[in-house]
């Protein structure tokens, strides 16, 4: 395996282009906006060897046929007609190698924000697209409050080691609304302050990690007695399991 390292390429507002490379070639993840991720590769003189897709959204997909006019390679993604230029769907269990890094990547199928969302995961890294952010998850655009509860259940399953390369710089509103949940959350306070001082320095907060995940982030922390009664409250009525909990919480920060 080819010593590589992962760099966000920025694209749009707030999108991040997750680019695995290394001196010569370069591997994309869900490149919504092709300019920036040619602009990257021409500069950096990097070849393009494969493009990574986890759901089928415009900013994260977008890019794609673009890049296939200029580089002949390998589109892997899931089992969604949405996304024409996938050359190799993949599910549940799948594992993709990818061309000249050999590096494997399991799929984990991950629905939730779209009903086909699926992540990749391996070599201590997870490319999680909508679904999990840092302190945050996607909105329920096509699944159910069951399934993305289903789905941060399973990621956070993995090492608690594991770097989480999600699509969006999300991490200080995340943050804001954890904390309106758990304001005594001391690791929620640390991340804030430490996220603060990065975007200060237009700096990316993330990689985020799976550890962090289960320290902070409220849609994965859904049993919590004070996440519990906070979504309650909202509510207006006791709730009694993680899925309620998680749909409280999500309604509530789509409006926070």
């Amino acid at each position: 395996m080819s010593a590589y390292e992962v760099v966000p390429v920025r694209a749009f507002s707030d999108n991040y282009i997750w680019t695995i490379r290394d001196g010569s070639c370069a591997a994309v993840v869900d490149p919504g906006d092709a300019e920036p991720v040619i602009d990257y590769l021409e500069r950096e003189g990097l070849e393009l060897v494969a493009i990574i897709n986890t759901h089928h959204h415009a900013d994260h997909v977008g890019g794609n046929a673009q890049l296939l006019s200029r580089w002949q390679v390998p589109v892997f993604g899931p089992h969604d007609d949405r996304i024409p230029e996938v050359t190799h769907r993949v599910g549940d269990f799948d594992r993709v190698t990818l061309p000249h890094f050999d590096i494997a990547l399991d799929v984990m199928e991950i629905p939730g924000h779209t009903r086909s969302h699926i992540a990749f995961s391996g070599d201590g890294m997870l490319f999680c697209g909508d679904t999990l952010f840092a302190a945050g998850c996607g909105r329920l655009f096509e699944g159910t409050p069951k399934q993305m509860h289903e789905s941060l259940t399973r990621l956070a399953q993995l090492a608690d080691a594991t770097r989480v390369y999600c699509g969006h710089e999300y991490t200080l509103s995340n943050v804001r609304f954890a904390r309106a949940l758990e304001p005594g959350n001391a690791a929620l306070l640390e991340l804030e302050q430490r996220a603060t001082r990065q975007r200060e320095q237009n700096l990316p907060t993330l990689p985020s990690d799976i550890a962090q995940e289960k320290a902070t982030n409220p849609f994965v922390r859904v049993g919590e007695p004070l996440i519990v009664a906070a979504a309650s409250k909202y509510a207006g009525k006791p709730l009694h399991n993680p899925v309620e909990v998680l749909a409280a919480i999500r309604e509530w920060k789509n409006n926070y």
